[in-house]
């Protein structure tokens, strides 16, 4: 079975567990290619595992703004008209109200007579697609143009404060199966589809290779770690406030922030006004190799979002046996249990969070404990070798399947 991976934009930093998860998936033998509608900013290439996936990636935008490209692969789809125009009248009927929305179902109709023709020549069998908005648009449609089994993995949130948009109904409806990445999630999809459906949808947890993760020398100073994208979902700024009365308590504490985003110019900013400067750093996006050494380095990683799926980075922080700080959540209580592998806080509010974080600074031995616990429940139940046969099997179970 010959699999194609899809997502909007491939690969990212941001993105490593998918990445992880089709590196599983060939190392079990599954022969994987991967498209992307777009392409990544060569800033996202940030080790020699994004780089290699990058030059071998097909980049559907970069393809379809080529004529001849574009009109040769209708013309291919057009030989089974009945098809073709099925897959038109998908996209029509999904669209959401408004001329702008009608016009970028079109493009979606464009892009993914492309995609099918790139599925053909590379002799596909089964379309995976990752993150259910447009991309997903687009496997749908090009799944029905060419009658490609597909199937995608659903994470949230952002999806789920725009199902209907995005109509997830038609899609979880259309799919072959879908990959649930947590029961909250599988619980989400539930809400948006018709009972028939429930049996696809699949729990397959992201994971991580917890042999790249472990402690390290401890740092010479109290270290908060924050990793993730700058942007105001993941409430940086409430971690900045938390952080003025942290600093009375724990004078000598650094607050160390991997990665960029929308965000980075208001916080460079902020962290200057409050008087930051000897206690926060700035890091930028960092490889896997390097985020693994930042983790090892750590005392408590923190992640006070305000709206998240499982976040990966929680599972590399508890296999490097770092307690975590982070939001009371969607699927992230089934990952982190309060008082033992971390403290989970109300999202949003600055005294919880400032109490859980001066709890653990001045507690070692919980710290340690804490780490241990979390170490163990990632070792068992997030590991992406274990979650990539999962998925193989449903891709073994699933491929023979057409779309309803």
């Amino acid at each position: 079975m010959k699999i194609a991976y899809l997502t909007g934009e491939y690969p990212r930093a941001t993105d490593t567990f998918i990445l992880r998860e089709v590196q599983g998936l060939r190392q079990l033998g599954v022969d994987v290619i991967t498209c992307s509608v777009r392409t990544t900013s060569t800033d996202h290439h940030v080790g020699p595992e994004q780089k290699a996936e990058a030059a071998t990636t097909f980049k559907i935008l970069d393809a379809a703004k080529k004529p001849a490209t574009l009109i040769r692969s209708h013309l291919r789809a057009m030989r089974q008209p009945g098809r073709y125009l099925h897959a038109l009248r998908l996209a029509l009927r999904t669209s959401p109200p408004g001329i702008r929305n009608h016009i970028y179902q079109v493009f979606y109709f464009l892009e993914a007579a492309v995609l099918v023709d790139h599925l053909r020549q590379e002799g596909v069998d089964h379309l995976h697609n990752h993150i259910a908005t447009a991309s997903c648009s687009v496997a749908m449609i090009a799944s029905a143009m060419s009658g490609i089994p597909y199937s995608f993995t659903l994470h949230g949130p952002d999806i789920f404060f725009e199902a209907r948009h995005w109509r997830l109904d038609t899609k979880i409806e259309t799919a072959a199966f879908v990959s649930c990445i947590s029961d909250f999630c599988r619980s989400q999809a539930m809400l948006f589809s018709e009972p028939q459906h429930w049996d696809k949808l699949h729990i397959v947890h992201c994971g991580v290779e917890p042999e790249r993760y472990g402690p390290g020398p401890r740092p010479t100073r109290p270290t908060l770690l924050f990793v993730g994208r700058l942007a105001a979902v993941k409430g940086v700024s409430v971690l900045f406030d938390a952080l003025t009365v942290v600093i009375k308590q724990h004078p000598d504490v650094l607050l160390r922030l991997v990665g960029d985003g929308p965000e980075r110019p208001l916080l460079d900013a902020r962290a200057v006004e409050m008087g930051f400067q000897d206690h926060v750093e700035f890091c930028g996006y960092k490889s896997q190799a390097d985020v693994a050494e930042a983790l090892s380095t750590a005392d408590i990683f923190v992640l006070p979002s305000f709206a998240e799926g499982v976040p990966v980075v929680l599972m590399e922080a508890m296999a490097s046996q770092v307690p975590v700080v982070t939001s009371r959540i969607a699927g992230v209580p089934e990952l982190v249990e309060d008082g033992r592998s971390g403290l989970l806080v109300p999202p949003g509010a600055t005294g919880p969070l400032t109490d859980a974080l001066n709890k653990l600074l001045g507690d070692a031995n919980l710290r340690a404990e804490m780490g241990k616990i979390g170490q163990a429940k990632v070792a068992t139940d997030y590991v992406s070798a274990k979650e990539a046969e999962k998925l193989m099997h449903l891709f073994e179970r699933y491929g023979s399947e057409l779309p309803s």
